[in-house]
């Protein structure tokens, strides 16, 4: 999966990724919305690896997403299959995760953009969804910017997330491929 815009590439990762990938990772602004908070050099190491194998066995997943005019890495960003754990599922999800320093500058925006036309173009997805915690603002911005859409209804607790955590009530949010 290598999908470029103007700015960007969206690329399957690399071993020389998972060093600043750990560090967004550690990072408790990037990370205050999931559950477990912070992840460890080895555990983002596992995480790129377990992207690797769904991009291998599925021909999407969640990708590298890089800076094209210095190969700086902004982060991971892609389109994955869920498991029966969302409510309705499995579904195509996409999601994403940006290095602080990339903040605030419209990457998220292009990337996931990009990511949805190549998910209605070559993968012919009929449908995407989005979840997140409902306190994440940032990433229900995003999605809505998108052109996601929420219903209460779907609305559910994430049962990965302790009880009385505030990131256990999360928000599920769709897309239709457009006519």
């Amino acid at each position: 999966m290598l999908i470029e815009t103007e700015r960007l590439r969206l690329r399957p990762w690399t071993e020389r990724d998972i060093g600043p990938f750990a560090v967004a990772n550690s990072d408790p602004e990037v990370r205050r919305y999931y559950y477990p908070a912070l992840l460890t050099l080895n555990e983002t190491a596992e995480m790129i690896a377990d992207c690797d194998r769904h991009l291998v066995d599925n021909g999407f997943g969640f990708v590298a997403v890089e800076r094209r005019h210095d190969g700086a890495l902004v982060g991971g960003l892609g389109l994955s299959r869920t498991g029966d754990d969302i409510p309705g599922g499995p579904h195509i999800e996409i999601g994403w995760i940006l290095a602080r320093p990339f903040w605030r500058q419209g990457y998220a925006l292009e990337a996931a953009s990009a990511c949805l036309a190549y998910g209605w173009t070559t993968l012919k997805l009929s449908e995407v969804i989005g979840y997140t915690s409902a306190i994440n603002a940032p990433s229900r911005r995003l999605m809505e910017r998108l052109g996601m859409r929420s219903e209460p209804a779907e609305d559910f607790e994430d049962t990965t997330v302790p009880e009385g955590n505030a990131l256990r009530p999360h928000v599920l949010y769709r897309i239709r491929r457009p006519a």
